[in-house]
């Protein structure tokens, strides 16, 4: 019985230490184990940050192509927009080419015709060369002719000038002369007509008023208007025969009406009345021996009033008779 112990305490010493020897075995089994998956841990850590910093990369990089992918597509509609316009240039100038061709078929067939045109438009153009040598001569010799016409012209107008200078010169002293034999006569008919109020002086003119010579709305001189008129016409016939012949002298009769109108069977406005009493005095002139080329008659109706008032005494003055000596 004790021998069965002892060998029962000698088992259980004998396992114990290869329990121990196992145990720390399987310890650094362990801990080696620990120390793989470690080192497995920090370098999957770096391998994954690297792959996260190859996946930015390659991100950034497909960005960078997709614009230049954008920009290519942008481009290469552009290059076909260009390309179909160059092709639409080509068909055209396609087109122009074969019309031109052509065209040059039916030139080709037609050259014969046109070098003989060519042929002939040479020749036209010897005959026109020619002919303009002829009229530069032709030319050469106008202008030596005008320059010739121009000098006898400009002579020409020296002696015109001068001529015209002279007949101011003449013509002044006829009217200088003229104004004398007026001023003569003026002052013989203010002598025989003396200072009577229905005839007066107005400036260059003899104003004789209406009533003088005619009724009112007539135009027939009475015999009383005619013992009125005699006076002028001798003192007018005194110094007509004083007056040179080369002075052409005339006696100009108006007459004047107030500005009421008249409209009568003989006359119908006051243009008439007025013209016709002018004239009654140019025939009675005639009548008395003035020549008829020195006499004039004009009808100025009521257009040049001397007086613009309304009154009676203004329209007495307006319608007048009024004589002048002057020149033709």
């Amino acid at each position: 019985m004790a021998l069965g112990r002892t060998r029962s305490r000698r088992a259980s010493i004998d396992i114990w230490p290869g329990f121990v020897d196992a145990l720390a075995q399987l310890l650094m089994v362990i801990i080696f184990i620990l120390l793989v998956f470690t080192v497995s841990q920090f370098y999957l850590s770096d391998a994954l940050s690297g792959r996260d910093e190859a996946l930015k990369q390659l991100q950034q990089k497909i960005s960078a192509l997709a614009d230049e992918l954008a920009l290519e597509k942008q481009t290469s509609e552009t290059l076909r927009g260009n390309a179909a316009a160059l092709a639409a240039q080509l068909k055209a100038a396609q087109d122009e080419r074969d019309a031109l061709n052509t065209k040059l078929g039916a030139a080709g067939q037609q050259s014969a015709n046109a070098q003989q045109t060519v042929d002939a438009a040479k020749a036209q153009v010897e005959e026109l060369t020619a002919e303009i040598a002829s009229l530069k001569d032709q030319l050469a010799k106008v202008a030596a002719a005008l320059d010739v016409s121009n000098a006898t012209v400009k002579n020409q107008q020296d002696q015109i000038v001068e001529l015209g200078k002279k007949l101011n010169l003449a013509l002044a002293s006829k009217v200088e002369e003229l104004a004398r034999y007026r001023s003569e006569f003026f002052g013989k008919l203010s002598e025989i007509l003396g200072n009577r109020p229905d005839i007066r002086i107005v400036g260059d003119r003899f104003v004789f008023q209406a009533e003088v010579l005619f009724e009112p709305g007539g135009a027939d001189l009475s015999d009383d208007a005619k013992k009125q008129l005699n006076p002028v016409f001798t003192a007018l016939k005194d110094i007509s025969s004083k007056i040179p012949p080369d002075i052409h002298w005339v006696l100009e009769i108006d007459g004047h009406t107030d500005h009421r109108p008249i409209h009568t069977d003989q006359f119908a406005s006051n243009w008439e009345l007025s013209t016709a009493r002018a004239i009654s005095v140019v025939r009675y002139a005639i009548d008395q021996g003035i020549p008829a080329d020195h006499l004039a008659a004009a009808g100025f109706a009521d257009k040049q009033p001397i007086d613009t008032g309304t009154t009676d005494d203004a329209y007495r003055k307006n319608r007048r008779i009024e004589l002048k000596l002057t020149g033709r």
